[in-house]
């Protein structure tokens, strides 16, 4: 477990590194003064609902991402964050988005950038995750000893499933530290276009291999899948489920891939997803709760089907149009800290922020882009995710939506975050109105 830190001492924090680069603050956390708690009054009529189960956040390293040839001190300060309550979960792919082709040809192993991602985890206090996914160009049509990285989306042949399976199991050897896997990304090479369909069938056969060879060598480590894409579509589309909100309708091919994994998978320890706020035509349900609730009814869905724990391995809050969203987006912030309430309300057990190191990606990130000398530094989504991250995985985070007001609040035994939910100041009966996505956060319990 990790220690609480004060509410003030990550402010303090996000304001001392900003002021030493003499770059402009990032709009973070501010003070929840006296007057905005008389204000927002947070009595029972705010719908007080308890977080179902402990949530474990993450993060997904990727292409670049505190790596050793960034600015030493830029690495520092990222690094600094990552330690800092910044992350339970650190996920590395086994090959691609950070790391190289770690079998270029068969019997010939190159662990040289995997062996820095994981001791990166472990210098900065992580657990570790690792997706298993992508594979050898041997194993699907391209020259033993060449990495074509344009095809690296592209699954394994079957003829070479057992093969990858092999690779996973002398992964997880290799690194005891790693505790659990996530089996491929997104189904990546496993669409059929003249079915219009995933082909389920050929992403479990593969993930039935890969958990069988990796239980016959740890069976400690945690297996889960199917890690498919839970997209959004608009009312009245085609493919469209009954499973329906104010963010759109869930596109019923996604649904079918979990379905059909959980019918047919020999062995798993979580279901694996991922998704984001807007739909396929990049509609946005407003305010940014009712974006996220997505994950909160797709999160139902999947639990009414299995027992099994459900983790989020990507999640993508998406902005509104006229808002810029990125690593040093208040939008971002704001739009993100929603999606942690929907999960903490309907008992998500884990979720991977992706990318958490700033790019042009266009989502939240915890520290800005340190392949840059005067990066590293916090973002306006850092000292909240910092301040929940301990807390929610205590369990002992409530959530709270204002009856009259877009105003979205957790609430611990020691302290609460409040975030205005949309691009709007929202006047109070006191005080100074709640800024555009404001997010205040106070040391002092509830």
């Amino acid at each position: 477990m990790r220690r609480p830190q004060l509410a003030a001492v990550l402010v303090a924090l996000v304001m001392a590194l900003v002021a030493c680069s003499g770059a402009p603050a990032p709009t973070g956390p501010s003070d929840l003064s006296d007057a905005t708690v008389r204000a927002l009054g947070f009595g029972n009529d705010w719908n007080w609902k308890q977080q179902v189960n402990p949530l474990e956040l993450g993060v997904t390293h990727t292409q670049y991402s505190l790596d050793p040839d960034e600015p030493t001190e830029a690495r520092q300060r990222g690094e600094g964050i990552l330690a800092n309550n910044g992350a339970i979960w650190q996920n590395i792919h086994l090959m691609g988005f950070g790391t190289l082709n770690p079998e270029p040809a068969p019997g010939q192993f190159d662990w040289s950038s995997l062996d820095e991602r994981m001791q990166l985890v472990k210098q900065t206090g992580g657990r570790t995750v690792l997706t298993l996914c992508c594979s050898p160009d041997w194993m699907k049509g391209g020259q033993p000893g060449q990495t074509d990285w344009s095809e690296l989306e592209t699954a394994p042949e079957p003829a070479h499933f057992d093969d990858f399976a092999a690779l996973a199991a002398q992964t997880v050897q290799r690194y005891p530290q790693i505790e659990r896997v996530l089996v491929w990304n997104e189904l990546k090479g496993f669409y059929d276009a003249d079915k219009n369909r995933w082909d389920y069938e050929g992403y479990t056969e593969l993930y039935n291999k890969v958990y069988t060879a990796v239980k016959a060598v740890r069976p400690d480590v945690e297996v889960g899948g199917p890690y498919v894409v839970l997209t959004s579509l608009d009312p009245g589309s085609p493919d469209s489920s009954d499973v329906r909100g104010p963010w759109g309708v869930a596109d019923q091919r996604a649904l079918d891939v979990v379905d059909y994994w959980l019918a047919n998978n020999v062995g798993a320890d979580f279901v694996a997803v991922d998704g984001a706020t807007a739909t396929r035509n990049e509609t946005l349900a407003e305010p940014a709760d009712a974006a996220a609730r997505k994950f909160a009814d797709l999160t139902t869905w999947i639990r009414a089907r299995t027992q099994l724990p459900v983790w989020w391995a990507e999640f993508y809050p998406d902005v509104p149009s006229d808002q810029q969203g990125g690593a040093t987006s208040q939008a971002s912030a704001a739009s993100t800290l929603a999606v942690l309430a929907a999960y903490a309300q309907s008992g998500v057990s884990g979720a991977l922020l992706w990318g958490p190191q700033g790019s042009d990606l266009g989502f939240s990130a915890l520290w800005t882009d340190s392949t840059q000398s005067d990066g590293g530094r916090p973002t306006p989504l850092t000292a909240g995710w910092q301040w929940l991250v301990p807390r929610l995985e205590a369990g002992h985070v409530a959530i709270g939506h204002s009856p009259t007001l877009p105003v979205l609040a957790f609430r611990a035994p020691d302290g609460m975050l409040v975030v205005n939910l949309t691009q709007n100041p929202v006047d109070l009966s006191e005080g100074e109105p709640l800024a555009p996505w404001a997010v205040l956060l106070s040391q002092r319990a509830p």
